[in-house]
């Protein structure tokens, strides 16, 4: 659900309306994360030619499904998908219910992905993106199309099989990314897809459960909180080819050395916000995760701006500590049972 990028990891790194063009000689190449990506601007470069001839029925079937399993941004869809399967056995969902839920945010994650790669098609062809699968050719845009929307329309009857509280909260964070895709990474507004779908996430969880409880504040905050974060840390290695492109969201406007502070920030208030949230005295490993955290953040904020994906791989090391914890402190949310 969340735009994944939602970030490697990842989340939020939606449909197709870009015309591919050539790629520049002088255009900077950048190894760009898993988050979905907003549709080009008319103030970046005007590519005149389409993509390099995909490749995918020369190389064969294997090499033509892997890319475009390399389209989707696996490591931001899995590591999602995962935080669900997590989130989803902390609350004590049952098995068919837990499984029908981490579907439904794979094929929203998918979805994500995959309209990520084909939006952002003519800047990644613009800043010579060759690492990217469509970039390079060695996927047909038809095809990433295609898998993008099966995907969605997957994801629909997946999200509302859990009933239709939780189905709408879930199938508005998918929307929230596809907009983050299609439109509001480009504007000030960047961060709310982000901090909306992964907010939207444990209430996906929650409502599924016999009476439909809502999650408990904190668990949302943490969410919200973690994602935004990600969110600013994932822009982090290609905000000088975004700008270049004529992409201008929040992380842009604010340069890169505030935007790593603010990354930094969001994601231990994630890490406050779920040790000192639920109720009770906080136990040592809730501690051991804020002090962790803190050396993570501060680390990256040591580090110089560059085009280096390493402030969002310690978002995702934090990411995984707070599922731990989550999982540790699922008494916690024996209340919605």
């Amino acid at each position: 659900m969340p735009p994944a990028r939602a970030a490697d990891g990842t989340t939020p790194d939606a449909t197709p309306d870009a015309t591919p063009g050539a790629t520049p000689a002088t255009a900077p190449a950048a190894t760009r994360a898993a988050a979905p990506c907003a549709a080009p601007r008319t103030a970046g470069p005007a590519p005149a030619a389409g993509p390099p001839a995909a490749g995918p029925s020369a190389a064969g079937p294997p090499a033509a499904a892997f890319a475009l399993l390399k389209a989707c941004h696996p490591v931001p869809a899995a590591a999602v998908t995962l935080f669900t399967a997590a989130l989803a056995a902390a609350v004590g969902r049952s098995l068919p219910g837990a499984v029908l839920t981490v579907a439904a945010v794979a094929a929203g994650q998918l979805s994500v992905g995959w309209s990520n790669d084909r939006v952002d098609l003519r800047r990644d062809l613009a800043t010579g993106r060759r690492d990217k699968p469509l970039a390079s050719g060695a996927v047909r845009p038809a095809a990433v199309t295609a898998a993008a929307l099966t995907a969605l329309l997957l994801c629909i009857p997946l999200s509302l099989a859990a009933g239709v509280p939780a189905g709408c909260a879930h199938l508005c964070g998918v929307a929230a990314a596809w907009a983050y895709n299609l439109r509001l990474k480009g504007t000030a507004a960047s961060w709310l897809p982000y901090a909306l779908a992964f907010g939207l996430l444990p209430a996906f969880v929650t409502l599924g459960l016999p009476g439909s409880p809502w999650p408990p504040w904190w668990l949302t905050a943490a969410a919200a909180l973690l994602g935004t974060g990600a969110h600013f840390a994932n822009v982090l290695p290609d905000i000088e080819d975004d700008l270049a492109t004529g992409v201008a969201g929040l992380p842009h406007r604010i340069g890169a050395r505030r935007s790593a502070a603010v990354g930094g920030l969001l994601v231990l208030g994630s890490a406050v916000a779920l040790v000192a949230g639920p109720p009770g005295r906080v136990p040592p490993y809730g501690w051991g995760l804020l002090t962790a955290t803190a050396a993570v953040v501060l680390a990256g904020a040591g580090r110089p701006a560059g085009r280096s994906r390493i402030p969002f791989l310690l978002t995702m090391a934090v990411a995984g500590g707070d599922v731990v914890l989550l999982l540790v402190r699922g008494a916690a949310l024996a209340g919605l049972r």
